[in-house]
């Protein structure tokens, strides 16, 4: 990522859409960027896999658990197999688990809190749908840039 959030949002105001900040970053990348690609899931992370399973080209996996606190959509495992499989990043709207291991893991990812409990495996959900938390609309084909200060989306690579 060349652009910090901060520098960003001094030089495209408005035209970026700010995410409200309630994320705190898990990963090994504390910088990351890419193109959206999204899941929607209730305390089920069949799609979160089935997604990392594919080739990401850079691009971030948004995940909106629907703020859940009850357990985890993202672990050690499937966070290995979004660096293996070229995601920049992973932005959940809910819990992970294996934090210590993501810590030090060449990906990005940003989640409202930890929780050991895994979720259900029964492949409910929905991908690459618009999904909106924290007060931006995550729209597949947009962009999003995280780092220390937060998260910004635009309608275009910036």
């Amino acid at each position: 990522m060349s652009h910090a959030t901060a520098d960003l949002y001094d030089e495209y105001g408005d035209s970026l859409q700010v995410a409200t900040p309630m994320f705190t970053s898990y990963g090994g990348k504390k910088k990351f960027s890419g193109m959206i690609s999204t899941v929607k899931c209730h305390e089920d992370n069949s799609y979160v896999r089935s997604t990392l399973e594919q080739s990401g080209n850079g691009k971030v996996l948004v995940v909106d658990g629907g703020g859940s606190l009850r357990c985890a959509l993202l672990g050690d495992m499937l966070a290995e197999l979004g660096i293996k499989n070229g995601w920049s990043g992973v932005v959940v709207y809910g819990c992970i688990r294996d934090s210590g291991e993501i810590g030090a893991m060449d990906i990005g990812v940003k989640a409202l809190n930890t929780n050991p409990k895994k979720s259900l495996k029964k492949d409910i959900g929905e991908r690459d749908v618009t999904v909106t938390f924290a007060g931006v609309n995550f729209i597949p084909g947009h962009y999003l840039y995280a780092d220390e200060d937060g998260i910004v989306v635009s309608d275009k690579e910036v």
